[in-house]
């Protein structure tokens, strides 16, 4: 017996408004749906282009321990056609890229933006 398929990865969030608006505009993500689980916490779903996985932000109920991302604990990753006309892109919305680029050793370029919380982004311009 096997899993057929991921279908979405959660990130807990301090301030959901904040981060949505960071991965629609910073990564052209969409929110494809919203609503208020069970428990009171407040979930985003969010869209990748060419991709049946979705990012499910969640903000918790007030009082809810804060979020406190440890480094290099996790990152997602996006594939980018041009890497350098992206960050270019990036900077006129007054985001910054955080490390690289940097080519690898198979000749891709990687470099990488932090999202709130202090999850990292990678972003991957595969070797042609």
């Amino acid at each position: 017996m096997k899993v057929s398929k991921l279908l979405h990865t959660r990130m807990r969030v301090n301030d959901l408004e904040r981060s949505v608006k960071f991965y629609q505009d910073a990564l052209g993500l969409e929110a494809s749906r919203r609503f208020l689980s069970p428990r009171g916490a407040q979930l985003v779903f969010l869209k990748t282009p060419h991709s049946d996985e979705e990012i499910e932000l969640c903000q918790m109920p007030a009082g809810a321990e804060s979020v406190r991302v440890q480094p290099d604990l996790m990152h997602l990753a996006f594939e980018v056609e041009n890497l350098e006309a992206f960050a270019a892109e990036l900077a006129k919305k007054g985001f910054a890229l955080s490390d690289g680029p940097t080519k690898t050793g198979s000749g891709s370029v990687i470099a990488f933006i932090d999202a709130p919380e202090g999850y990292e982004v990678e972003l991957i311009q595969h070797a042609k």
